[in-house]
């Protein structure tokens, strides 16, 4: 298979296509998508987003040290897609793109009640990269859609109609094609059939 040698850029693909929701000090609040956001450590829990230092919701970030990652499906693509190429510098994005902010149990962003998650983030660092700065969130609570619980009392976030972000276009996520483990899950045995002997 011949590949082609491209110049160093941002690859990793498929990536979030998630609300980033935030506040000032002054209690105002917007909105910014992102694709560059996602998990950095599972004890203690932790994530992150990466802004650029130019967008609205910068300095936002930078006085209340929070944000909220909401993941986002289908029925949000055009609000996930509005958030992030305008600005709340010129209008109200919540009110823009049909949104409603709800308050977060320990930080001062709000979450966006229309996501099937809402993950609350108070900074512990950032880091200045370059084009963007890094923010580094200590997960403080997880809200999840009380609509997409099955019957066993299990989360089943698929349902909900994830999307994904790669190469400029959205996707909805699809078909499983496994579990965690499978490729080295072994298959049960099972009971052999009982073998009838002639009298």
């Amino acid at each position: 298979m011949a590949k082609q040698v491209w110049k160093p850029g941002t690859m990793v693909y498929p990536a979030p296509a998630a609300m980033v929701s935030v506040a000032d000090a002054e209690g105002n609040t917007n909105i910014i998508t992102a694709a560059w956001t996602g998990n950095i450590c599972s004890d203690p829990p932790m994530a992150y987003v990466s802004i650029r230092p130019e967008r609205f919701s910068y300095h936002m970030v930078e006085e209340t040290g929070c944000f909220v990652i909401n993941l986002t499906t289908k029925k949000l693509a055009r609000a996930t897609d509005y958030c992030g190429v305008r600005s709340g510098r010129n209008e109200d994005k919540w009110k823009a793109a049909g949104l409603t902010p709800e308050p977060a149990d320990f930080v001062k962003a709000p979450l966006i009640r229309e996501c099937p998650v809402n993950i609350e983030c108070q900074i512990t660092g950032q880091i200045d990269l370059g084009s963007h700065t890094m923010f580094i969130g200590k997960v403080l609570a997880v809200h999840v859609d009380e609509a997409y619980m099955d019957k066993n009392g299990r989360f089943d976030l698929t349902a909900s109609g994830l999307m994904a972000y790669a190469h400029g276009e959205y996707l909805e996520l699809g078909k499983r094609i496994g579990t965690f483990g499978f490729s080295v899950r072994k298959k049960s045995a099972g009971k052999k059939p009982a073998v009838r002997r002639r009298k």
